[in-house]
């Protein structure tokens, strides 16, 4: 057997709850990974649990829901975690209903934040915290009456770092642009909710009700998914489908626990073994 297939089958029998990254694993662009929807049916058929986890904070999970059924998956938005949802859990631990927020974002991030009971408002001084996610709509008014309401004491809270947006026309820029401005316009550093950061991760099992020991990470990200799923203390799994290749590996910290081609070598390792 392959070291690495040897690795992905010991990996495979000793986790039993799934985190899936979306672009560079199930997809790529507007193309389903081969395999990559008969992997959620053998999860499925097996109960064991599993969420999707998107950095992307301009939609709701149900937008990504339809977007994934329109290539073919068939993925409920209860099997999502965005990161604007994810920032609405965040928040609430420490901010009760009707706190007053300021918004940097889009639909996706807007309407966590109001179906988490926040009251929106663009007065810096009511801000308790300003929420920033990437608005491709942003002004510069905008960006001035965040800066005075982090300086006046508001929390800063990031859905996501990216600091680059891949599109159809080359890399535009992300959300982490937008934080690069507040930081050096305030000195505050945000609070990171999105991967790398392991708060969505952490907050994946807990939808699940599952512990790390149970719990593996696969992405095609090293700077990301896989450093996120370290941060968090669960095992990963790289799938060379994306945007790291194997070559990456070698200089990253936090390498991945296993290295496979592709989603569907999971896929068959399951059927296998569970």
């Amino acid at each position: 057997m392959d070291p690495r297939e040897h690795l992905l089958s010991a990996l495979v029998k000793s986790r039993r709850a799934y985190l899936v990254d979306l672009d560079g694993v199930i997809y790529t662009g507007s193309r389903p990974i081969p395999g990559a929807g008969e992997f959620f049916e053998v999860l499925r058929q097996r109960k064991l649990p599993f969420q999707l986890i998107t950095n992307n904070s301009t939609r709701t999970g149900t937008q990504v829901s339809d977007h994934l059924k329109g290539m073919g998956f068939m993925i409920e938005p209860e099997d999502i975690l965005t990161s604007p949802e994810a920032t609405a859990v965040f928040l609430r631990r420490d901010w009760p209903a009707g706190t007053p927020i300021m918004v940097i974002g889009e639909d996706g991030l807007v309407r966590a934040m109001v179906g988490a009971g926040f009251q929106l408002t663009n007065d810096a001084m009511r801000a308790k915290v300003v929420v920033c996610g990437l608005d491709r709509r942003l002004t510069y008014e905008r960006l001035v009456r965040a800066t005075g309401a982090i300086r006046s004491g508001a929390s800063f809270i990031a859905t996501n770092p990216d600091l680059a947006l891949p599109t159809e026309h080359g890399f535009l820029p992300g959300n982490g642009a937008t934080l690069a401005y507040l930081e050096a316009a305030t000195g505050v550093k945000p609070t990171v909710i999105g991967k790398p950061s392991p708060v969505m991760l952490e907050i994946a099992m807990a939808r699940l009700g599952v512990r790390t020991r149970e719990t593996v990470m696969i992405g095609d990200g090293l700077h990301t998914d896989i450093l996120a799923g370290a941060r968090a203390s669960v095992a990963t799994i790289l799938v060379l489908t994306g945007v790291a290749t194997i070559a990456d590996v070698a200089h990253v910290a936090n390498p991945p626990d296993v290295v496979t081609d592709s989603i569907d070598i999971v896929r068959r390792a399951l059927i296998a073994h569970v």
